[in-house]
């Protein structure tokens, strides 16, 4: 994941970036409740499994998106004494229930349809088949509306985080957005694939093209969940922040004239917008007991400035042995070259 450090003025605020994510997650809702029950009518009118598969995952996605609409509310609340670093987890925890959401309501449902295609001998209705191509073509218009939209947001959020719209997609703390278009973009080839079945079904009368294109839209959804919930789980485990982040950190803190090392710097992600710190760091010899504590809390302040997302900071004043300063400076390598790897990756 990646997140700039210094916040560019021209950068939404959180709560900006968050309505804008929530017209995304409604637009998305919109589309997939609409294009669900026509999916359905049009499935059993044609006797159509992909087009069947393709209503589950509408159903699935229409699901999903109350998940994130869930999400997005409950994490807005304030930290308490239960939860003294806020909710802001709680968008993890919902983005996974939305992975397992796609797997179980679409990809499990695709795959039964498939197999069970390859048994039917009802004969095809040119008729049904016509409206459910038709059915289709409606979906994939309410789709692509949908993605549009959802890389609209993309292409917004990469300009202000100054990286190609590739990158941004990667890389964004957003698990809402990311699930919207993870959806929206796996919606649109699953109605490409329920098309090509169900013309090639209505070209050549072999119902095993639907089949095949039923399983082949469950394994896309499997594939795209087990992804979602792979981000998810790391998320929730307690992933840490951006690498570009923690070499700004260190650096920033390296930078200061009262310090002499950073011993260690670990970061935790709490929420999109929210970074805990926990940092090790040897002072220059000859500070007395009142410049100690009036140099953490500038330190602390200047971080805070800098880093608005570092809303936890706690900075620990440590002697550092000689082990100590090496395994720092290692540390410190390793992650400069992760660092140079991704703006490889990124194109930057």
């Amino acid at each position: 994941m990646s997140q700039d450090a210094a916040r560019d003025p021209s950068e939404p605020t959180q709560g900006g970036r968050d309505g804008e994510t929530r017209k995304t997650v409604w637009v998305a809702l919109a589309a997939n409740l609409g294009i669900a029950v026509a999916k359905t009518i049009g499935g059993a009118v044609a006797g159509s499994p992909a087009l069947l598969s393709e209503a589950a995952h509408s159903v699935a996605d229409s699901l999903n998106e109350i998940f994130l609409l869930a999400a997005l509310k409950r994490s807005e609340r304030p930290a308490d004494h239960q939860h003294p670093f806020g909710y802001g987890k709680e968008r993890f925890f919902w983005s996974l229930l939305a992975a397992v959401g796609i797997f179980v309501t679409g990809g499990c449902f695709s795959f039964f349809q498939g197999i069970e295609a390859f048994h039917a001998q009802e004969a095809e209705s040119h008729t049904g088949y016509l409206i459910g191509l038709i059915v289709l073509a409606v979906a994939l218009l309410a789709e692509g509306t949908s993605l549009i939209r959802a890389l609209s947001q993309v292409r917004t959020q990469a300009r202000s985080h100054h990286r190609s719209m590739l990158g941004e997609i990667k890389n964004t703390e957003d698990p809402a957005l990311r699930t919207v278009l993870a959806e929206d973009s796996t919606a649109c080839l699953g109605v490409l694939l329920a098309l090509a079945g169900m013309a090639l079904h209505m070209a050549t009368g072999n119902g095993a093209y639907e089949a095949w294109a039923s399983l082949l839209i469950g394994a896309l959804l499997v594939h795209v969940a087990f992804m979602l919930g792979k981000s998810a789980r790391a998320q929730l485990i307690g992933e840490a922040a951006a690498p570009e982040l923690q070499q700004q950190v260190i650096t920033f803190l390296h930078d200061r004239p009262e310090i002499d090392t950073v011993t260690a710097a670990m970061t935790m992600q709490l929420g999109p917008d929210s970074v805990m710190l926990a940092a090790r760091i040897d002072l220059v010899a000859g500070l007395d007991s009142e410049l100690v504590e009036e140099a953490l809390v500038r330190t602390k302040q200047e971080l805070r400035t800098r880093f608005p997302q570092l809303d936890q900071l706690f900075l620990d004043v440590t002697d550092a042995s000689t082990a100590d300063r090496a395994r720092a400076v290692r540390a410190r390598r390793r992650l400069d070259d992760v660092v140079e790897q991704r703006r490889q990756a990124d194109g930057v």
